[in-house]
């Protein structure tokens, strides 16, 4: 029970107080994601350099969980390249299917949080909304 109460207050913090939501005037690639089962929409935001994604933000409206899972999602992939980027977020759509290992999970730092979510269905797409916009955004660049 303390470690969902823990994961209850990451989410929380997350969501009130997004460290991402922001503007980010020199980013060079942007995309929308939608979630239209449930209306929300974010604008992700990277600035990538050298295949590292030196910066990023989003904007937009959303639930709790879609705007908590950008921000965390967010703080994990700065500083990585886009590799490790799309690595982790196969680990995370995995993670909300309950396919991972413990390994895998800790490699996933803050974003375990939302482990939980794979028992309310509804929320899943919610959940992978920002780590979703960024796969597409990152494997679109990677075809270009």
């Amino acid at each position: 029970m303390e470690s969902r109460t823990f994961y209850n207050e990451i989410l929380i913090d997350h969501n009130q107080h997004p460290g991402h939501k922001h503007a980010l005037a020199d980013a060079n690639l942007v995309l929308e994601g939608v979630n239209p089962s449930c209306g929300d929409d974010i604008f992700l935001h990277l600035k990538v350099e050298n295949d590292t994604i030196v910066d990023g933000s989003f904007a937009g409206d959303g639930c709790a969980i879609s705007q908590a899972s950008a921000d965390i999602m967010l703080d994990l992939i700065i500083g990585k390249s886009s590799e490790e980027a799309l690595h982790l977020a196969d680990i995370f759509k995995r993670m909300i299917h309950g396919e991972i290992t413990d390994d895998e999970l800790e490699e996933l730092e803050e974003a375990g949080a939302l482990q939980d979510i794979a028992h309310m269905p509804a929320r899943v797409k919610c959940a992978m909304l920002g780590w979703r916009t960024m796969k597409e955004m990152l494997d679109e660049e990677e075809t270009e």
